[in-house]
């Protein structure tokens, strides 16, 4: 009898791939997004003034529903998850916010605005049909494009020791990133069959061994960790705060787009088709209403993460049992805090020197999406005029303070909404012939001569 289950199925969405050759490649997601997925953690933690305890209680709280998120992007329940292979975790998009919110209104009013905020992004999710005519394919394309663009200034901070670090771009840095990178391009050329996948975690194991050998690892966080923790529910009571509310509402709706951007990608780069109604409804209805029970944990928005999508352009492995195996780590990672403590002692550097060629990979899928729009005058319109403002402005935020607090919180560090505005925009109001109109008024220009 024919053994269904084979190891050539990573490369299929479905299909039975061996237990034992599965959990590499779901590990290998779960430490390019790990220290991705408690930063945001830390630095709204201080910001709103919590202590180490209540840090720490979010941080394990992170890792368990980032790996729920997880399971149900992959395996929908109901109309909630888009059974794509989706990798969710704290987003970052909500750090500028918070980081107001929580030293002005408290933490508990931060945790109210997420349950709202989360409910909202849900229900627009489950109604997605009726307004995601306007996403065109050149709208996603565009915004695909634009988080490529983005994240290559956070894998670029990675590289050099982490952003605010003592020690960035130090030499040290220069060669554990330079190191992980070789290892990981050394071992696609010349790893065999699937093996060849696998690059990223080879580079992460070789860095994190030489960081090791260096003395730059720190295992102090691991001292005094408990072993076995379940996690708290409803340890912050929520407030309903108008201003936060409104505030947080806006950026569910520009993580949105991200989150149709990510999953237009992913099935672009993995499945080399274009991403269904059904799947963008799903993954945004998971990331709204994940969302919202991440709250009740007391913890932040969760959204996909576009590390994961790049690594899934990267390797083309897509197997929605290969990276469920990565989602359980990550709540056993979050019921048993020691293993949680151990991953996060992954250096910034190590991280860096793989996660930069992951995100070059996004750009180049953003292009590749522009190129099967086709290059009409209008595309190029929209494209270019929206990658330009978008990347353009935010490279100087500055230009943005004379509106109001709540207008530079969205848009002046955030590319991907600048782009998604001005090309939803563009898209609406350019004529949808203008290559006629312009060849018309062409022809009666050469008539007049």
């Amino acid at each position: 009898m024919k053994n269904n289950t084979s190891i050539e199925n990573i490369y299929q969405l479905d299909g039975k791939v061996p237990i034992g050759k599965a959990i590499p490649f779901g590990l290998q997601h779960i430490l390019a997004m790990f220290v991705a997925n408690i930063a945001p953690i830390i630095i709204i933690a201080g910001a709103s003034g919590l202590d180490s305890k209540q840090s720490t209680m979010l941080i394990q709280s992170a890792m368990i529903i980032a790996g729920i998120g997880t399971l149900i992007q992959l395996f929908p329940l109901w109309r909630i998850g888009s059974g794509l292979p989706i990798v969710m975790g704290i987003s970052f998009t909500f750090v500028s916010v918070f980081c107001y919110i929580g030293p002005n209104y408290g933490y508990n009013a931060i945790v109210g605005a997420v349950l709202v905020g989360g409910i909202v992004e849900g229900i627009l999710g489950l109604f997605a049909k009726y307004w995601m005519k306007i996403i065109t394919p050149i709208v996603s394309a565009s915004v695909v494009t634009a988080i490529g663009f983005s994240l290559l200034s956070v894998g670029a901070a990675s590289f050099g020791g982490g952003s605010g670090s003592e020690d960035f771009g130090s030499a040290t840095n220069w060669i554990l990133g330079t190191i992980t990178l070789l290892c990981c391009i050394l071992f696609n050329i010349f790893a065999k069959s699937y093996w060849k996948q696998l690059s990223v975690l080879f580079g992460l194991i070789v860095g994190y061994i030489v960081a090791a050998c260096m003395g730059v690892v720190d295992f102090s966080g691991l001292a005094g960790t408990s072993i076995v923790a379940l996690p708290s529910i409803m340890p912050f009571q929520p407030e309903f705060n108008a201003n936060a509310i409104l505030s947080v509402v806006l950026i569910f709706l520009v993580s949105a787009t991200e989150t149709i951007g990510d999953t237009s990608a992913l099935a672009n780069s993995g499945l080399n088709r274009d991403a269904t109604a059904k799947e963008l409804t799903g993954s945004l209805a998971c990331d709204g209403f994940i969302s919202a029970l991440s709250s009740c944990f007391g913890c932040l928005p969760i959204t996909s993460f576009s590390q994961n999508v790049g690594l899934v352009a990267m390797t083309k492995v897509v197997n929605r049992f290969a990276i469920a195996s990565g989602a359980v780590i990550m709540i056993l990672a979050g019921i048993f805090p020691i293993f949680g403590a151990l991953l996060s002692t992954l250096p910034d550097a190590v991280l860096g020197g793989c996660t930069i060629m992951m995100f070059g990979t996004i750009v180049v899928s953003g292009v590749q999406m522009l190129g099967k729009c086709g290059y009409s005058q209008r595309n190029i319109t929209i494209a270019a005029l929206s990658l330009s403002t978008g990347i353009g402005f935010t490279q100087v935020p500055e230009i943005f303070d004379i509106f109001p607090q709540i207008i530079r919180n969205i848009f002046a560090e955030n590319c991907v909404a600048v782009v998604f505005l001005v090309a939803v925009i563009l898209n609406l109001v350019l004529p949808k012939d203008m290559e006629a109109k312009n060849m018309e008024a062409e022809n009666m220009e050469a008539e007049k001569r």
